[in-house]
């Protein structure tokens, strides 16, 4: 997103946007922020044609701001609208690590599960074998005559 259009979002002016990104640059690696080069200024700038850039505000190059730059101008932002935006970053991050630590004890017990699931499998393959194993002790014992009464 363009620093105009953030300004317009966090309530702020785009001088006042821009000035606090300046002053935490290093809050903003390049893959949070980036400002325009002239010749991407001019390429927009002919693609939406702008007659009066003044009036535009891009007497200068815009800066743009990815998803990570866009969350990080809420904690350096001072507006009403930045701080309820970063509270509410800091709820969801706090209720996604909740719901991962749930799930967490939940792939706990689904690798139980597969333990036992694979210890029956192989008791259930001992026990055949164990069959298999008295079947061919009947066919090598040999056959014995009747015992009883004989009529």
């Amino acid at each position: 997103m363009l620093d105009r259009d953030l300004a317009i979002l966090y309530g702020v002016e785009t001088r006042v946007l821009k000035q606090a990104a300046r002053r935490n640059l290093n809050r903003f690696p390049e893959d949070f922020m980036f400002e325009l080069s002239k010749v991407e200024l001019e390429n927009w700038r002919s693609q939406i044609v702008i007659s009066n850039s003044e009036k535009m505000g891009l007497r200068y190059a815009p800066m743009a701001f990815t998803e990570h730059g866009v969350l990080m101008l809420s904690s350096v932002l001072n507006s009403e609208k930045a701080i309820q935006t970063n509270i509410q970053i800091m709820r969801i991050f706090t209720k996604t690590r909740q719901m991962l630590s749930d799930n967490s004890d939940l792939r706990i017990d689904f690798e139980t599960m597969k333990k036992k699931i694979e210890n029956q499998e192989k008791n259930i393959e001992l026990v055949f074998q164990y069959v298999d194993e008295l079947m061919e002790k009947k066919e090598i014992i040999p056959e014995r005559g009747k015992i009883g009464y004989k009529k």
